[in-house]
Order: C-alpha cells, then structure tokens, then sequence
C-alpha cells in the first residue's frame, strides 16, 4: 500500500531530519526542501499529500511559498502546516487566511507534530468524502455525470458503469488537472481500510475508458504515479 508522503521545507539541517526521522517511524514518506525553490521543484515533480512548512526561509518566505501554492489550482488542495519560531499571531493569523491549515511553534515536540500531521490528513480525507458525496453534477459537452442519481450519460445514452467505475469517474472528473496518485483514487472512492494494487485500478480505468468511448481520453495517464482528468 502506498505510503502517505511529506514534503518538509527547512532550511535547518538538524531541524528537518528530526521531523523526517519521526515522519518515517510514523510511517510516512518525507522529502525535504531547503527553501521555497526547492520546494516548488519538488511538488511540480511529485505532489505530497502534506507540507510542512517553515515561516523563515531563504529567499522566498514560506508565507510567499503558501500563497503561491493556494492560488494555483493544482496545489491548492495540499494540506499545509506551518512552523514558526516568531510566535507572532500575525504571522499566524495570515498564513491560516492565505489557506494554510494548521500551526506549531519552535521549539515543538515531534509527538505533538505528528498528532497535528495525522489530524490535518484526517480531515482532508474527511474533505475529500463529503465532497464526493455532494449532489453536484458535473457537465463535459455531451457528457452529463449525476452524483445524485448516479447516473452517466453521454449524447443522451446512460453508461452502463459500476458502482466503483462511477465514483472513479466523478472523483476525477470534478477536479480537472489534478494528479492523482492510485492510493488516493482507491482512498476516496473505497476507504482507506480497502487494500488494491496498482493492477487493480489500472484494471479499472481500462475498463471505464472503454465504456466511456472517446471520452475515455478525458482520463490520462500519469506515467509512474496515478491519472487526472483532462482540464
């Protein structure tokens, strides 16, 4: 199963390898960035499921990387929490306004920051259900995708799809350009207790592209990491 994976941006040697060493006993895959560059490097290569990121970098300030990451709409969706050793509410309180979804101050304990890593990864998840299971229909030219009827039709004929063939669909059609990885295909439209392989949704997809006929090349292939739906 894949692991859940996060990206740290530190510019502190001693700091980011305590926080990747708890990262990896907890479970998770951790990736560093010494500063906002490298960071956006590093997410345009891979997006993480969470970013840790420090309010004082070099260059280019976390509260410049954050806005930059909220106002695009392939990264907005990233989970940020930030760290910071001002301990100034108004740093705070324009991160969280800039989207960032939580906080911790330096000096910090590890346990404590990875109780905040699950709990924002929790309630992203929990995000990502609720709106899945919103009424909201999403209209492609001929295509019509009905969450509330659960219901697919393309030129006036309905798709004959399964259940997880429709909530792959919808899952991916209502986030156009987002790059999403097997696991959090599987996570969203299954729950994260239903263990898959990589086979398993490429299987999926195969089948669902066929049915879906020449909208089936709305759905692309992310060499090496997942699909998205063609904005």
């Amino acid at each position: 199963m894949e692991r859940e994976r996060v990206l740290v941006v530190e510019d502190d040697k001693h700091i980011s390898e305590l926080i990747s060493y708890n990262l990896r006993s907890q479970g998770f895959e951790a990736e560093v960035a010494a500063d906002g560059a490298g960071a956006l490097l590093a997410i345009g290569a891979h997006a993480p499921d969470l970013i840790i990121l420090d309010l004082m970098l070099p260059g280019m300030d976390g509260t410049e990387l954050c806005r930059r990451l909220k106002a695009n709409g392939g990264t907005a969706h990233i989970p940020i929490i930030m760290v910071t050793a001002r301990g100034e509410e108004e740093d705070v309180i324009k991160g969280l306004e800039l989207g960032a979804d939580d906080y911790i101050s330096k000096p910090f304990s590890p346990k404590i920051l990875m109780a905040r890593v699950k709990a924002v990864l929790r309630r992203r998840k929990q995000q990502v259900l609720e709106e899945f299971i919103s009424d909201k229909p999403v209209q492609i030219h001929e295509m019509l995708i009905d969450p509330a009827r659960h219901k697919v039709v393309i030129s006036g004929k309905e798709l004959p799809l399964t259940l997880t063939e429709f909530r792959i669909l919808y899952y991916l059609a209502s986030r156009p350009g987002w790059v999403c990885t097997r696991f959090q295909i599987v996570e969203a439209t299954r729950g994260k207790e239903y263990y898959v392989t990589d086979r398993s949704v490429d299987v999926l997809i195969f089948g669902l592209r066929n049915k879906m006929g020449e909208y089936g090349g709305y759905i692309e292939t992310v060499r090496g990491i997942g699909y998205r739906f063609k904005e």
